[in-house]
């Protein structure tokens, strides 16, 4: 499984973003798609990385940091392969590279740890700054 993260870019603080990550893989199709978790996690400058947000194989549940609920928003299209991170009202504190990882094999109470996901995006980069 190849992961690219996408959408990365520098905005103002309050904007909205919504960056990407796409899945594939020689005989990967949308069905195998749908049996993958898939989170969102993000590496701010000096700091470690952090869990942002997970949906479950087949959309059934979402996960969310708390600090984060209610501007961040995770969805997935399998038949298109992706899974998106919506972000609102954008803060500098949310400057970071923001990294997707997957894998078919993680459990509800596991959505939120790194070592759970065998499978990572390169990352995409997200500034915010006026």
């Amino acid at each position: 499984v190849q992961l690219q993260a996408s959408g990365g870019g520098l905005v103002q603080p309050g904007d909205s973003l919504r960056v990407s990550c796409s899945a594939s893989g020689r005989t990967f199709s949308s069905v195998s798609f749908s049996r993958y978790s898939v989170a969102w996690f993000r590496q701010a400058p000096g700091r470690e990385r952090v869990f942002v947000a997970a949906i479950k194989s087949r959309g059934s549940s979402t996960v969310y940091a708390d600090s984060l609920k209610g501007r961040f928003t995770i969805s997935r299209d399998n038949a298109k392969n992706t899974v998106y991170l919506q972000m609102n009202s954008l803060r500098p504190e949310d400057t970071a590279v923001y990294y997707c990882a997957a894998d078919s094999s993680v459990i509800t109470s596991n959505l939120a740890f790194q070592i759970a996901y065998a499978y990572w995006g390169q990352g995409t980069l997200v500034t915010v700054s006026s």
